[in-house]
Protein backbone atom coordinates (compact mmCIF):
# COMPACT_ATOMS: atom_id res chain seq x y z
CA UNK A 1 0.00 0.00 0.00
CA UNK A 2 1.46 3.04 -1.01
CA UNK A 3 1.07 5.16 2.34
CA UNK A 4 3.09 2.62 3.72
CA UNK A 5 5.84 5.06 1.43
CA UNK A 6 4.87 8.21 3.63
CA UNK A 7 6.18 6.50 7.26
CA UNK A 8 6.90 9.05 10.29
CA UNK A 9 10.41 8.74 9.50
CA UNK A 10 10.15 9.68 5.49
CA UNK A 11 7.80 13.00 6.18
CA UNK A 12 10.20 13.80 9.35
CA UNK A 13 13.59 13.92 6.61
CA UNK A 14 11.48 15.49 4.36
CA UNK A 15 10.50 17.90 6.74
CA UNK A 16 13.69 18.37 7.82
CA UNK A 17 14.83 19.50 4.36
CA UNK A 18 17.40 22.11 4.72
CA UNK A 19 15.85 25.59 3.15
CA UNK A 20 16.93 26.46 -0.58
CA UNK A 21 20.30 27.33 -0.47
CA UNK A 22 22.58 27.85 -3.63
CA UNK A 23 26.64 28.65 -3.49
CA UNK A 24 27.49 31.86 -4.77
CA UNK A 25 30.43 30.67 -6.48
CA UNK A 26 30.34 26.62 -7.09
CA UNK A 27 32.89 24.56 -8.55
CA UNK A 28 30.01 22.55 -10.23
CA UNK A 29 26.19 22.37 -10.11
CA UNK A 30 23.56 20.03 -11.67
CA UNK A 31 19.62 19.91 -12.18
CA UNK A 32 17.79 16.49 -12.44
CA UNK A 33 13.87 16.13 -12.83
CA UNK A 34 11.80 13.86 -13.24
CA UNK A 35 9.04 13.53 -15.97
CA UNK A 36 7.35 10.72 -13.86
CA UNK A 37 6.07 13.12 -11.34
CA UNK A 38 8.01 16.74 -12.30
CA UNK A 39 10.17 16.55 -9.11
CA UNK A 40 13.19 18.66 -9.67
CA UNK A 41 16.26 19.13 -7.56
CA UNK A 42 19.14 21.05 -8.52
CA UNK A 43 22.94 21.19 -6.49
CA UNK A 44 25.99 23.47 -6.07
CA UNK A 45 29.71 21.25 -4.86
CA UNK A 46 32.60 23.30 -3.50
CA UNK A 47 35.08 20.47 -3.38
CA UNK A 48 38.80 20.65 -1.25
CA UNK A 49 40.37 17.94 -2.81
CA UNK A 50 38.18 14.54 -3.12
CA UNK A 51 35.68 15.68 -0.43
CA UNK A 52 33.07 18.02 -0.43
CA UNK A 53 33.79 21.62 1.22
CA UNK A 54 30.74 22.90 0.57
CA UNK A 55 26.63 22.23 -0.49
CA UNK A 56 23.75 23.84 -1.73
CA UNK A 57 20.78 22.44 -2.94
CA UNK A 58 16.99 23.82 -3.68
CA UNK A 59 14.50 20.63 -4.62
CA UNK A 60 11.14 20.98 -5.73
CA UNK A 61 10.04 17.43 -5.01
CA UNK A 62 7.52 15.04 -3.46
CA UNK A 63 7.77 14.25 0.03
CA UNK A 64 10.03 11.05 -1.24
CA UNK A 65 12.47 13.25 -3.06
CA UNK A 66 12.73 15.58 -0.50
CA UNK A 67 13.18 12.80 1.93
CA UNK A 68 16.43 11.90 0.04
CA UNK A 69 17.64 15.03 -0.29
CA UNK A 70 17.42 16.24 3.21
CA UNK A 71 19.43 12.60 4.31
CA UNK A 72 21.95 13.68 1.55
CA UNK A 73 22.09 17.77 2.37
CA UNK A 74 22.86 16.63 6.01
CA UNK A 75 25.50 14.36 5.60
CA UNK A 76 27.15 15.51 2.39
CA UNK A 77 30.16 17.62 3.78
CA UNK A 78 33.23 15.53 3.99
CA UNK A 79 32.08 12.89 1.79
CA UNK A 80 34.70 12.22 -0.78
CA UNK A 81 33.36 11.79 -4.76
CA UNK A 82 34.00 8.16 -4.29
CA UNK A 83 31.96 7.92 -1.48
CA UNK A 84 29.13 9.89 -3.42
CA UNK A 85 29.57 7.60 -6.28
CA UNK A 86 29.46 4.78 -4.52
CA UNK A 87 26.22 5.76 -2.23
CA UNK A 88 24.34 6.61 -6.00
CA UNK A 89 25.17 3.37 -6.84
CA UNK A 90 23.88 1.60 -3.65
CA UNK A 91 20.60 3.87 -3.33
CA UNK A 92 20.26 2.31 -7.47
CA UNK A 93 20.25 -1.13 -6.69
CA UNK A 94 18.62 -0.49 -3.42
CA UNK A 95 15.17 0.29 -5.36
CA UNK A 96 16.16 -1.28 -8.57
CA UNK A 97 17.67 -4.74 -8.06
CA UNK A 98 16.91 -5.82 -4.34
CA UNK A 99 20.44 -4.78 -3.06
CA UNK A 100 20.96 -3.34 0.33
CA UNK A 101 20.88 -0.30 1.88
CA UNK A 102 23.85 2.07 1.75
CA UNK A 103 26.63 1.04 4.27
CA UNK A 104 27.67 3.33 6.80
CA UNK A 105 27.04 5.65 9.87
CA UNK A 106 26.64 8.86 7.40
CA UNK A 107 24.15 6.89 4.87
CA UNK A 108 22.08 5.24 7.77
CA UNK A 109 19.23 7.45 7.41
CA UNK A 110 18.69 6.22 3.83
CA UNK A 111 17.78 2.41 4.72
CA UNK A 112 14.04 4.09 5.63
CA UNK A 113 13.75 4.83 2.01
CA UNK A 114 13.91 1.15 1.35
CA UNK A 115 10.25 0.75 1.12
CA UNK A 116 10.30 2.55 -2.05
CA UNK A 117 11.67 -0.28 -4.15
CA UNK A 118 8.20 -1.47 -4.72
CA UNK A 119 7.28 1.33 -6.31
CA UNK A 120 8.95 1.94 -9.47
CA UNK A 121 7.32 5.36 -10.18
CA UNK A 122 8.81 6.57 -7.34
CA UNK A 123 12.57 5.57 -7.73
CA UNK A 124 13.66 8.34 -10.25
CA UNK A 125 12.15 11.11 -7.86
CA UNK A 126 14.38 9.52 -4.64
CA UNK A 127 17.60 9.70 -7.09
CA UNK A 128 17.64 12.65 -8.20
CA UNK A 129 19.52 14.49 -5.54
CA UNK A 130 22.22 11.17 -6.11
CA UNK A 131 22.20 11.90 -9.83
CA UNK A 132 22.63 15.44 -9.72
CA UNK A 133 25.96 15.02 -7.06
CA UNK A 134 26.83 12.55 -9.05
CA UNK A 135 26.83 15.50 -12.18
CA UNK A 136 28.68 17.84 -10.60
CA UNK A 137 31.49 15.12 -9.55
CA UNK A 138 31.27 14.08 -13.65
CA UNK A 139 31.94 17.87 -14.42
CA UNK A 140 34.76 18.08 -12.01
CA UNK A 141 36.38 15.05 -13.97
CA UNK A 142 36.18 12.47 -11.18
CA UNK A 143 36.10 9.07 -12.15
CA UNK A 144 32.60 7.22 -11.48
CA UNK A 145 33.70 4.01 -13.34
CA UNK A 146 35.66 2.94 -9.93
CA UNK A 147 32.59 2.35 -8.54
CA UNK A 148 30.33 1.62 -11.29
CA UNK A 149 28.64 -1.37 -8.53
Amino acid sequence: MLSELYTGGVLDAAAAIPPAHRLASPDASATKSSRVCGSEVSVDLKMEGPRVAEFGMEAKACALGQASASILARNIVGASAEELYAVRNQMRAMLKEEGAPPEGARWADLAMLEPIRDYPQRHASTLLVFEAVCACLDQLGFDASSNAG
